[in-house]
């Protein structure tokens, strides 16, 4: 028992040296430096590739810097210490943490597009250049997301990764690093912001969808409102043309009737002249006469008769004597005019009054 006790014991004191000691020589080893590991060996003869840049140091200082190409060291004075590409490089931001104006958590992360500008300051500037580019990208990010509002981190997403490039690029110039472009890969939101977003969203489209069903109504009662206007102007339009021809065609007519009438007084004025002519005019005017008391009472229900309606023979020589009396010539006396055979007409006037009831 008192073997196996102390033999633990010991055990547990062996391994407690054993910590220490590995403690104590981690404390003691250098540091790990930046690509330490692969690099090329001095042979006298080294070939550079192209788009690098490798730099030696002779006996612990800086010598130079090689070219891609053809060239030669000396043996163990001279020791390929970096090497530096000259390529553009990319490195991803890893996921953080920032805070918004508006008090808003989000999950960000980013790419980041570097190249190596001055391979001595890359080398001696800075323990880790990449690392503390990325360190400045992060920090710079919160920053920046710190100055503006979750809806303006959505709308002004040029402009930050504009501002974060000039920030690291303040500080990366003396690394001999310059940074080219930076990108936003994702924004995560947090849930309950999430939905209310949605929302937000969903009722801007409600109003935006409100507002042009409005629109359209307006636009579509303007639109008829036009179309009554030109209606009424067309047809006002059209009328006015209307009544100007038919007022013109009723001038047109009018003279045409006129003339007509002119010839046909210039026709009757020869006939008249002629042998008989006067005999002829007074049947005519018997005639029409006899013809204008037949219509009588077809129009109207009232009608004025002359007393002696029923004398024929009177009502024509009554009509010759006033066609006579229209056609004497100028200049004779009343003497001189043949006495037409005719009786005076009566003054006493018979009306006859033939009121007719509508209905039964």
């Amino acid at each position: 028992m008192l073997a196996r006790a102390g033999l633990r014991a010991g055990t547990g004191l062996g391994r407690l040296q054993c910590s220490q000691q590995l403690k104590h020589s981690a404390w003691l080893a250098p540091a790990p430096q930046r690509l330490n590991s692969g690099l090329p060996v001095n042979i006298g003869v080294l070939f550079v590739p192209q788009q690098e840049a490798w730099v030696v140091e002779r006996m612990g200082k800086f010598h130079r810097i090689l070219e891609p190409g053809l060239n030669f060291l000396i043996p163990l004075l001279d020791r390929i210490r970096y090497v530096q590409s000259l390529k553009e490089i990319v490195i991803n931001v890893p996921e953080q943490s920032a805070v918004t104006l508006d008090n808003v958590t989000l999950q960000i992360d980013g790419v980041l597009y570097l190249r190596v500008m001055d391979p001595y300051k890359a080398s001696y500037g800075v323990e880790d250049p990449e690392y503390a580019v990325t360190q400045l990208a992060q920090t710079t990010m919160r920053s920046e997301l710190g100055k503006l509002s979750l809806d303006r981190v959505f709308r002004e997403r040029e402009s930050l990764n504009a501002s974060i490039v000039d920030a690291i690029n303040q500080a990366s110039d003396c690394w001999g690093i310059r940074c080219l472009r930076y990108e936003i890969k994702d924004i995560h939101v947090p849930p309950r912001v999430k939905e209310s977003m949605q929302m937000q969203v969903e009722a801007e489209r409600r109003k935006r969808a409100t507002v042009l069903e409005s629109e359209g109504t307006r636009e579509s009662a303007i639109n008829v409102a036009e179309g009554q206007k030109q209606a009424q102007i067309l047809a006002s339009e059209a009328e006015k043309t209307e009544q100007i021809n038919k007022a013109a065609g009723e001038a047109n007519a009018m003279l045409v009737k006129a003339r007509a009438k002119a010839e046909a007084i210039q026709l009757l004025a020869a006939a008249l002249a002629q042998q008989h002519g006067s005999a002829a005019a007074s049947l005519s005017v018997a005639e029409q006469y006899v013809s204008a008391f037949s219509k009588l009472a077809k129009d109207s229900n009232t009608v004025l008769l002359p007393a002696n309606t029923g004398d024929v023979t009177n009502m024509v020589a009554q009509a010759l004597g006033i066609y006579t009396t229209l056609t004497k010539p100028q200049g004779k006396t009343q003497e001189e005019l043949p006495q037409a055979q005719e009786e005076p007409q009566p003054p006493a006037t018979e009306v006859l009054q033939a009121e007719q009831a509508g209905s039964s």
